[in-house]
């Protein structure tokens, strides 16, 4: 353990040194050199980010949680801190604006969505009411709903007659996210929907064919696909969601394509590439039944990580709900 401390502060001193040969070599403080030389996105962004909570600087430190309105003061303290001369580095402030946004705005969705996570369906909000019918009238539009509990709920995906019971683990952000992914997006809603309640095998390919004995083809052969129930599916999404804007890993996706604060409408909308995507990958997996779920989710949340450790990766979406956002 004291080896590994020393060790720390030993790398941590090489790295002050480095920098400050860097910035007699070029000229340049840290923060100029990522503006310049790296292109804006996530990767520029994350060296920012870096680079101020790092800094010995207690302003620096301090600039990654400042409110909105106080970012352009902010970014002059910081000129004035390294000297820089905005009439001759103007594009600096510009650049730092711009991660700050995104760095703050980060923090400032995560307590958004928290809030939102942490509130309780409540059967006695008329509000929370409302958007409860709204669901239903999105993802059933022919189909009147007989009364509020009822044994309807389970065609669209939940456990028992009275959905309030099911949003428990994500409070009302389950019920948001679904409601987002009906509304903004209702075709495929209604498709995945559909395609959950009467599920279709996929085409098997010769390779995978091979590799099955006769009796274990003729076992496939004759099963039928397995469906999952679309609300549940999408509150489990909806914590997938959250866990990976809690953790950080969203970072790369919100700061390639929010040119400014990542918003509750882009982890909405992420949250329906995620239901999109996640439906596709369930049909692809042909798991054997519903245990499998939690093996499938898995290698599906592993497979979003992977993609998101790429600084210059932006989940594509490819449907309706995402036609706001903006690839920087």
């Amino acid at each position: 353990m004291l080896i590994q401390v020393c060790l720390y502060f030993y790398c941590k001193f090489l790295w002050r040194c480095l920098k400050f040969v860097m910035r007699k070599l070029t000229g340049r403080c840290e923060l100029q050199r990522i503006c310049y030389n790296t292109k804006p996105g996530a990767s520029r962004t994350m060296k920012i980010e870096t680079s101020l909570k790092d800094s010995k600087s207690k302003l620096l430190q301090t600039s990654v949680s400042v409110h909105f309105d106080a970012i352009e003061k902010t970014i002059e303290d910081i000129m004035e801190l390294k000297k820089i001369n905005p009439d001759i580095n103007p594009q600096l402030g510009i650049s730092l604006q711009a991660c700050l946004l995104q760095i703050i705005g980060y923090r400032n969705l995560i307590a958004d969505v928290e809030k939102l996570r942490r509130e309780p369906y409540d059967s006695d909000n008329p509000q929370h009411e409302e958007m409860l019918l709204k669901l239903w009238k999105f993802l059933k539009p022919d189909t009147p709903l007989e009364s509020r509990i009822s044994k309807q709920w389970c065609e669209i995906g939940f456990q028992g007659d009275d959905p309030k019971t099911d949003f428990r683990g994500m409070g009302l952000l389950g019920l948001y996210n679904l409601q987002y992914f009906a509304e903004r997006d209702a075709a495929a809603a209604q498709q995945v929907l559909s395609d959950s309640l009467h599920p279709k095998c996929r085409d098997i390919t010769k390779e995978e064919i091979s590799k099955f004995s006769k009796a274990e083809w003729e076992k496939k052969r004759m099963d039928k696909a397995i469906g999952y129930s679309f609300a549940i599916v999408g509150i489990n999404i909806t914590d997938l969601a959250y866990n990976l804007l809690v953790s950080g890993a969203l970072k790369t996706h919100f700061y390639n394509i929010a040119p400014e604060a990542p918003t509750l409408s882009h982890f909405q909308q992420t949250f329906c590439y995620l239901m999109h995507e996640f439906h596709k990958f369930w049909i692809e997996e042909d798991p054997m039944d519903i245990m499998e779920f939690n093996r499938v989710r898995e290698k599906f949340r592993k497979r979003i990580i992977k993609q998101l450790q790429n600084p210059d990766m932006a989940l594509c979406p490819h449907f309706a709900a995402s036609e706001g956002l903006i690839n920087m």
